[in-house]
């Protein structure tokens, strides 16, 4: 064999080599997932311990935590994440401007996980009470939607609290110097303020009014499309959690393995794990097909909660329709399983 043919037989094996671990490449790259989460005390947390998806379906699940909704929609905004868990209110400040995101499990209705709290010797009993008083809240949060939305329902001027925009460590703060008179919030705050205050309202109440706040996890609608089996996998997987939690937590304790895993994963002190758990509410997978939630609900309070975000400047349009952004497909397939 003369050289130049050698050499063009060498080149076409290199060539070849480099087609297959491309390949190999992209095909390995194809079943890697990156998951926002953050550290709400919910049953996922027992879903990343377990390793069961990744078990199931040989993909790789990069678990990436961040601080808050409005993080994990820029991430996924970005391209870096593909899924993740957020509010309700960030969620629709996405959907707002567009993002191809799809809402496909209510990880938690918040329930009684946020409340009104006011404080004891305040003279407020009511809503209608909170007309001259301090009221403090982090803006554009699920509370702070909730707050405006259960004035407004109970015919309470908006023009007449002074509803403040704070932090909560600063509504801590704020609480034990007496500088407020009620703080819309939820835990550890909640727990502290309630020491010396009473409910007056809580998310829960306030969503059986009309106005439900959640915790959802959201995909890229795309990538979601092209990897369908993961999908089915996972929300079998987060199914499964939320039976163990409801079938067995009782018998939990600051030592079992499952709340040691929920405060690995959000750096809570155990013995408040199964506490703030019990304000919360994890929907069933037939719950999440509802017209309470995916099959409807969601994107009720999706509208909802956009007409307040335009309210409040944060977004520029109100879409004349949310059900794009929820699909009750990967839950109605999981279920056929």
């Amino acid at each position: 064999m003369n050289r130049s043919k050698r050499l063009t037989l060498q080149s076409a094996a290199a060539l070849a080599t480099v087609v297959l671990c491309g390949g190999a490449l992209a095909q390995a790259k194809a079943k890697e997932v990156t998951f926002a989460h953050q550290d709400m005390l919910v049953p996922l947390r027992l879903v990343m311990e377990s390793g069961e998806v990744e078990k199931a379906t040989g993909y790789k699940i990069n678990w990436r935590m961040f601080s808050g909704g409005g993080d994990v929609i820029r991430a996924m905004a970005s391209g870096d994440v593909q899924m993740g868990e957020t509010g309700s209110s960030p969620l629709t400040a996405a959907a707002s401007q567009g993002q191809d995101i799809q809402l496909f499990w209510i990880s938690a209705d918040i329930a009684d996980a946020e409340a009104l709290v006011a404080r004891n010797g305040s003279n407020i009993n009511s809503m209608k009470d909170l007309a001259g008083k301090k009221v403090a809240t982090p803006f554009v949060s699920t509370a702070h939607y909730q707050l405006m939305a259960a004035m407004k329902m109970d015919g309470v001027d908006p023009r007449s609290v002074n509803v403040m925009n704070m932090r909560p460590p600063e509504i801590a703060a704020a609480w034990e110097r007496g500088d407020i008179d009620a703080t819309f919030i939820w835990d550890p705050v909640l727990s502290k303020v309630k020491a010396n205050g009473k409910s007056i309202a809580t998310s829960g109440s306030i969503g059986k009014r009309g106005a439900p706040t959640f915790e959802g996890i959201v995909v890229n609608a795309k990538w979601a499309a092209a990897n369908e089996p993961f999908m089915i996998a996972f929300v079998q997987a987060l199914n499964r959690a939320n039976d163990e939690y409801k079938a067995s937590a009782k018998g939990w304790t600051a030592d079992s393995p499952q709340v040691k895993a929920m405060a690995k994963w959000t750096k809570a002190d155990p013995k408040d794990v199964l506490p703030v758990m019990g304000l919360y509410s994890f929907p069933t997978m037939a719950e999440q097909l509802s017209p309470a939630w995916l099959g409807g609900g969601a994107a009720k309070a999706m509208a909802g909660t956009a007409a307040f975000l335009k309210e409040q400047g944060r977004v520029q349009e109100v879409k004349p329709d949310y059900s794009a952004f929820v699909t009750t497909t990967y839950v109605t397939k999981a279920m056929a399983k």
